[in-house]
């Protein structure tokens, strides 16, 4: 792994407690990085699409997958998740998009606005047309009532669980489980 992976990837104990969320059909993770999600997704479901821009990242990842065995689950694209966005399906979107680095625990109030590399508006955007189920990753300081509105973006609004999640008895993130609401 890089320099900068080694503080952005999703801690191992939280990224297996995604993949048991998510379930066991096709996830499609938008922001790989060296593959701790995408990883454990594979250990549980038969499909995985693992996307990032860096090639680097994603050569880490494939590297990582061939460690836990799991490579043949999972398909890498290199690429912009934005080009790709329009020909993917699914029954998840994972976004655990970059916080903006370390400096982002320095603030007290989070704001969706400086994911990236787009905004977490546009981002649950266009992982709404890909899947029923979106799950984003977010920093433990992020304002709980852009979460709400997310929900209330689309028509008719989405299903809303916020879940804290603890490592070593600290706050460390919050994921946000997002579910298209059903209509009969």
């Amino acid at each position: 792994m890089d320099e900068e992976s080694w503080f952005s990837v999703t801690p191992e104990l939280i990224a297996k407690h995604h993949a048991v969320r998510c379930g066991s059909g096709t996830i499609i993770d938008c922001f790989t990085g060296v593959g701790g999600n995408a990883i454990q997704f594979a250990m549980r479901s038969n499909h995985v699409i693992a996307i990032d821009v860096d090639p680097q990242k994603i050569e880490y990842a494939q590297q990582n997958a061939v460690i836990y065995e799991v490579s043949e689950r999972i398909d890498f694209i290199k690429g912009d998740f934005f080009e790709i966005a329009p020909s993917l399906k699914g029954d998840v979107v994972f976004l655990s998009p970059p916080w903006g680095g370390p400096d982002y625990a320095k603030m007290q109030a989070y704001d969706m606005s400086l994911l990236r590399p787009r905004d977490g508006y546009y981002l649950f955007k266009i992982a709404s047309m890909i899947a029923a189920k979106v799950v984003m990753f977010l920093p433990r300081n992020v304002i709980l009532s852009q979460l709400v509105d997310l929900s209330m973006l689309a028509d008719p609004p989405w299903n809303l669980e916020v879940e804290n999640n603890y490592l070593n008895g600290k706050l460390k993130s919050i994921t946000a489980y997002f579910d298209k609401t059903t209509t009969d």
